[in-house]
């Protein structure tokens, strides 16, 4: 039996890139930085920072230029694939990259408009909490909406978006 499955969740290293093939196909690609944080033997705390190279096809695609922006952040589940080409040099490359089956998008940052237009779900304000509050509560946690696309359903409109 083989598996080949990738669960991320990420902030955007830069706003997605929407292209079409000349085939007509929409393809967005963006980059996501993910975070470990651990404490080493000597009781430091060390962080390491990977990036991924994210690919996502069709009706996703457009969804996804539309409303990731850079620093937001994204849940994305799907698939790693390796591809070899060769670069104006003639030299051979390959790069690893997540082929996306299916995204979230993260909390909109505070005083984001709930639909029309860009959101950026970058860094959100302080939340208001009475004066005293103790800072070692827990912040709310806000549920991240899913989008599940499929061929030849409905257009998705933004102010049908659930957040």
């Amino acid at each position: 039996m083989n598996l080949n499955k990738v669960f991320l969740i990420g902030r955007l290293t830069a706003d997605p890139e929407l292209r079409t093939t000349p085939g007509g196909q929409s393809v967005t690609s963006f980059s996501i930085a993910t975070n470990r944080v651990w404490n080493d033997k000597a009781g430091a705390r060390q962080e390491e920072t990977e990036f991924h190279n994210i690919v996502v096809w069709g009706r996703q695609a457009e969804v996804a230029s539309q409303f990731l922006t850079k620093g937001g952040l994204v849940f994305i589940e799907g698939r790693m694939r390796t591809r070899s080409w060769q670069d104006k040099q003639g030299q051979s490359r390959k790069t690893t990259e997540i082929i996306c089956e299916r995204m979230q998008f993260g909390p909109r940052a505070a005083g984001a408009a709930p639909s029309g237009g860009n959101w950026s779900s970058g860094q959100s304000a302080r939340p208001s909490g009475p004066v005293g509050k103790p800072e070692n509560s827990a912040p709310p946690v806000e549920e991240m909406p899913v989008i599940d696309l499929e061929e030849g359903k409905d257009e998705i409109k933004p102010e049908d978006l659930p957040f």
